[in-house]
């Protein structure tokens, strides 16, 4: 019995779903945190970026070294690089340690205006609720946004939500403070991530075409537009003037571009299908959300999720909308199909309605399973059977980068066969002359050329493979930094191929300086041959 002043649990109250959806997050992020003691992916780029900041006095760096030869175009929005300046020189955390935990508690944050949006959009606390359950635990959300790279990301999706969010209040009511809010907020969007502002300024044009194509949303979209441009000029006059225009086309047309024909259809709604893995039921229950809401005239979030989709190419923006399509599906379908069953076992009708909300509940706590096991590493990809969320660098790596550090002149040149060749530069203060990362701030071709050739020479099983890719592509490192147990290339595990470390060993062009249970470097040799029809030039001593 309830007594006076008291009231039951509302379960589809704001505070109860907002609340489910925060502790799910948080969840998926201590997951994480327990099964990492060094950031997932590549990072190091980033780190590098903030001490170069930090070096030129918080002044804008032109160039940041150590990532190809003569270092790479710093055209990178520098927005989140300076929060980071700021807070390991007035507090002295390391940036490391900074970009292992801050990724994963922004995107608990973040979780709040996908709620509040979603909430907008489909009018119900329980459907928002759910759907935000489902983008905490959603593995291509996932991926990127609690991942090293995550601590440029996550704060990110955090601008761009709350920037749609204003725009939807913005293009339904026309109030000017959310156009002011609007507009700032595509303004920092822009200043931390360029391929998010992409899917601000997309969305800010879905919602003009389908709540407000007046003149009023016409001009309200402009003013946003332009005025996040005026507001974030310091910042690209100052990269314009300094590296030309051209630097931000070639950037576009790198990591699949915007766009992409008929590729880009299959890569984002037919391979997904296609490659039944851990990630494929997602992909199933917001496509047939989609359908659904086709199928019921509700055009908006099925439109926002192709366009997402299908421009970017990122299949971590296809569950924005495909999120809340989850949450839709679950409510509208699946559970009264469920209720609608006629089932064999009697139950009492006032219970009935209780087993198809508790049969959707197992199917939401399966995606949450799902979700906490892929950030803590304990599932694998369709790709070469890889562990999810992989640390791309472990601690013989460090031990490596630390040996380099104290062991070779400050001009030695590296080339490094695993992703470790992300952050080898940044611990070891040295230059890799082979990095896909950075090079999309050079050119189109450049960006495609070092992906190509990184991931070939990752994958030589031999020395003579090693010569030969080196030549032709007219490499010449000092060092060669060979992985001597299970590594990644580009997220994908791989183990070490014995062939390559003993023709190595047996090849007079290679010297072993540095050996550990995980790593081994090799220096060159004065004049080896290079199979281009020329030598090599000849080699400092050391």
């Amino acid at each position: 019995m309830i007594g006076k002043g008291t009231s039951k649990p509302r379960f589809d109250s704001d505070r109860f779903w907002l609340t489910a959806a925060l502790f799910v997050g948080s969840v998926v992020c201590v997951a994480y945190f327990l099964t990492h003691t060094h950031p997932a992916y590549e990072g190091g780029l980033y780190l590098q970026f903030v001490e170069e900041i930090l070096q030129n006095g918080y002044a804008l760096p032109d160039r940041i070294p150590y990532y190809l030869e003569g270092g790479i175009p710093f055209a990178y929005p520098p927005l989140v690089f300076y929060l980071i300046a700021v807070t390991t020189d007035v507090t002295g955390v390391d940036p490391v340690a900074l970009e292992l935990y801050a990724p994963g508690v922004i995107a608990i944050v973040y979780l709040i205006p996908f709620y509040y949006l979603t909430k907008e959009l489909l009018e119900s606390p329980t459907k928002a609720g759910i759907a935000t359950v489902f983008f905490a635990v959603t593995p291509p959300v996932l991926r990127w946004h609690i991942s090293a790279g995550g601590i440029v990301r996550s704060v990110a999706v955090l601008f761009a939500l709350l920037g749609v969010y204003a725009g939807l209040k913005l293009f339904r009511t026309g109030g000017v403070r959310w156009l002011l809010s609007g507009t700032m907020l595509f303004a920092l969007t822009m200043l931390t991530h360029p391929v998010y502002a992409v899917f601000f300024g997309g969305s800010y044009l879905l919602l003009f075409v389908f709540y407000d194509r007046t003149w009023r949303g016409l001009r309200n979209g402009a003013i946003v537009a332009t005025g996040g441009l005026v507001l974030a000029a310091p910042w690209w006059l100052q990269i314009v003037t300094t590296h030309g225009l051209d630097i931000y086309l070639s950037a576009s047309g790198t990591h699949t571009g915007l766009f992409g024909g008929v590729n880009r259809l299959a890569s984002q709604f037919v391979y997904p299908l296609w490659d039944m893995d851990v990630v494929t039921p997602f992909y199933v229950v917001a496509f047939a959300g989609g359908l659904y809401a086709l199928f019921r005239q509700r055009y908006f979030l099925p439109a926002w999720m192709v366009l997402a989709s299908y421009v970017i190419g990122k299949q971590r923006f296809t569950f924005v909308a495909g999120s809340m399509l989850s949450a839709v599906l679950v409510v509208e379908v699946i559970v009264p199909a469920l209720a609608a069953l006629d089932l064999s076992v009697p139950i009492p009708t006032d219970r009935r309605r209780i087993v198809p909300i508790g049969v959707a509940f197992v199917l939401v706590l399966g995606a949450i399973g799902t979700g906490v096991a892929f950030a803590g590493s304990e599932l694998t990809t369709a790709h070469h059977d890889s562990p999810t969320q992989p640390q791309t660098v472990d601690d013989n790596d460090l031990r490596a980068a630390e040996w380099i550090k104290d062991n070779t002149e400050p001009d030695a040149t590296f080339v490094v066969l695993s992703d470790a060749a992300e952050w080898v530069p940044y611990y070891s203060e040295r230059t890799v002359i082979l990095s896909p990362w950075g090079a999309e701030w050079t050119s189109t071709s450049g960006y495609y050329t070092e992906y190509a050739l990184f991931r070939d020479l990752a994958s030589c099983s031999d020395v003579t493979c090693l010569n030969v890719l080196l030549g032709l592509s007219d490499r010449h490192p000092d060092y060669v930094y060979v992985p001597r147990d299970v590594y990644t290339v580009h997220g994908d595990e791989h183990s070490p191929n014995p062939g390559l470390l003993h023709s190595m060993n047996a090849s007079e062009q290679y010297s072993m300086q540095h050996k550990n249970s995980g790593v081994a470097v090799f220096e060159l040799t004065d004049s080896q041959p290079t199979h281009n029809g020329s030598n090599a030039t000849a080699r400092r001593p050391r």
